[in-house]
């Protein structure tokens, strides 16, 4: 059997990409990635979840987002699912989920970059 670790997600960029350069030019781009769900409530009316999900790019990848992508891009996002934990600085223990991206297609430029 051959199990696998996969997010596929579709979603709005709740702003534009935040690209840094690391050890030897090397860069990585954190994206927000907002996604939608719906439902009906016992009193019938219909109400929306967002969920935002952190997307983390390294390398050439980090390269294309930050070429292509911006605030408001509908884009479809695949990746790995990735938990870490780190130290604040504060001294608290922080717990971070994060897909890590492997591919993405736009799908719909925002009509800010668009004109």
């Amino acid at each position: 059997m051959n199990l696998k670790n996969k997010v596929q997600l579709m979603g709005n960029l709740g702003f534009d990409p935040e690209v840094r350069e690391i050890a030897k030019g090397r860069k990585v781009a954190r994206l927000s990635v907002a996604t939608h769900s719906g439902h009906t409530n016992s009193e019938g009316e219909k109400v929306t979840t967002t969920q935002w999900h952190t997307v983390v790019a390294w390398g050439r990848m980090a390269e294309m987002v930050e070429r292509v992508l911006h605030k408001g891009c509908t884009v479809a996002v695949e990746g790995r699912l990735v938990h870490r934990t780190y130290d604040g600085k504060d001294g608290h223990k922080r717990y971070v989920t994060e897909v890590v991206l492997s591919d993405f297609q736009l799908l719909r430029v925002s009509s800010a970059k668009a004109a």
